[in-house]
């Protein structure tokens, strides 16, 4: 995979360089230091199953120059993802293009009651020292913000941390708070006019972040607003109101995924019915699917779909998202030249990777570079499987790796060198804040083991 080891500025170097000298060997680099933060850690649930969010010791920076271009460029592919909603109904050929199941565009037809699709989002990316490189979109209301925020805390409260601020202005964005925000804004754009709503936080019990849920919640009450955590099935609806346990709910925090919502229909069916009837305001609305397939990155490859854009956003997003087709028997354009897509890909592996379309955790990805031909030529296969099992091919991007102090069990913190996947947050198309995931090898996420960190923005300290 290419990388870049670089940073942008001097700027964020330095910090970096500054951050490891204050990393004392008999405090910070101790087991013992090592095993109090991993208590503390546990102690905040910010652990996924068995193992801890934060093996790491040291929060990426970021300076205002990057700052300003994930901003820029992350925005952009949120409104195009807008957009593309927005012309679904017109553009029939487009769910195709997505490669969208007969039981997804049954969903994806429901009016909701409101325009926006997305009302948390979050992009996958590496930030290079002039660019920035996607891998895809998750615009299904993505986990991991109240985790982040409450990681934000441990390092605030860090000894280190502290010594580094006296050289540097270093912050983290809130995410929990301005996630409120949005989702009233949703609701109020809804047409909901309690004040404030009940909100319910809905997903399947027992998935690993039921903890976040509940730091949400407790969050989400601290600001005025009574707050639910319930499962699908807990859910009534009598043809006017959607409740819990008999208490009326105004607005879902859907996170339940669109796929557990087609794989159980009868689980959901209360959701859905009360959706269906305008009864609820539902955020993330059931047509986020659109952009959150990884097909979407084909629709805004493919020239085939070029007039749905404007040149603006055309020009801003080709150097940052990477060609993506879905693979499927046929011709299409690679570098202005007509390709048979399948002998193609068969060819040049070691330049692409394989995914499918709609799953999450790093499932099923196939780094080209690191396959063999049997396994490729089984993973062309098999993504030539069916049409709701679509797999999508892309090309290899430049990804980031830097050095971080990362807890070894038994000796305490050593230096090693990460990937760096930065996914900024994204509330009603804006950005938020980042969800920062390390890992050695070349998928970064916490479901396949990776890490994860906090991000700070990083600034000169003013004399």
């Amino acid at each position: 995979m290419h990388v870049s080891r670089r940073c942008s500025l001097s700027l964020v170097t330095d910090a970096i360089e500054h951050w490891h000298s204050l990393l004392r060997p008999e405090v910070e680099l101790t087991p013992a230091y090592a095993e109090a933060f991993t208590a503390e850690l546990r102690a905040r649930h910010l652990h996924f199953g068995d193992r801890i969010h934060c093996p790491f010791l040291r929060p990426y920076f970021l300076d205002e120059e990057q700052l300003a271009l994930v901003t820029r460029v992350s925005e952009t592919v949120a409104r195009m993802g807008e957009t593309l909603v927005a012309a679904s109904t017109a553009r029939p050929e487009l769910f195709d293009a997505l490669a969208l199941s007969e039981a997804e565009r049954g969903l994806v037809a429901i009016d909701p009651g409101y325009q926006r699709a997305s009302t948390s989002s979050r992009l996958d990316s590496f930030i290079l020292p002039r660019s920035l490189q996607f891998a895809e979109y998750n615009a299904e209301s993505p986990a991991g913000l109240a985790y982040t925020e409450t990681l934000v805390g441990v390092f605030d409260s860090l000894a280190v941390t502290k010594r580094f601020r006296e050289r540097y202005d270093a912050s983290a964005p809130k995410l929990m708070g301005p996630l409120l925000d949005a989702l009233l804004a949703s609701y109020r754009e809804w047409g909901g006019r309690a004040s404030p709503p009940t909100i319910a936080i809905v997903d399947f019990r027992g998935v690993p972040t039921w903890a976040e849920f509940q730091m949400l919640q407790a969050r989400f009450i601290d600001l005025g607003v009574p707050t639910l955590v319930c499962d699908p099935r807990d859910l009534a609806f009598d043809g006017t109101s959607l409740t819990l346990d008999g208490r009326h709910i105004d607005l879902v925090y859907r996170r339940c995924l669109i796929n557990d919502i087609v794989d159980r229909p009868d689980d959901c069916r209360a959701l859905v019915d009360a959706y269906a009837a305008r009864a609820v305001c539902v955020a993330n609305t059931l047509r986020c699917k659109l952009p959150h397939k990884k097909a979407f990155f084909a629709v805004l490859t493919d020239q085939r779909f070029a007039d749905l854009f404007d040149a603006s956003d055309r020009a801003t997003i080709a150097p940052h998202v990477p060609w993506t087709r879905l693979v499927r028997e046929g011709t299409t354009q690679r570098h202005g030249a007509t390709i048979d897509l399948i002998p193609y890909v068969r060819a040049h592996r070691a330049d692409l990777v394989m995914k499918p379309n709609d799953d999450f955790g790093g499932h099923g990805v196939t780094l080209g570079w690191e396959a063999d031909e049997a396994t490729w030529d089984a993973t062309i296969a098999g993504a030539l499987g069916g049409h709701d099992d679509a797999w999508i091919v892309q090309e290899k991007i430049h990804v980031r790796r830097e050095l971080f102090p990362r807890f070894t069990p038994g000796e305490g913190a050593v230096i090693g060198d990460m990937l760096v996947d930065c996914a900024p947050y994204l509330y009603r198309g804006k950005l938020a804040g980042f969800l920062t995931r390390l890992s050695a090898g070349g998928l970064a996420n916490v479901t396949s083991g990776g890490g994860q960190v906090p991000s700070y923005i990083v600034r000169p300290r003013a004399d």
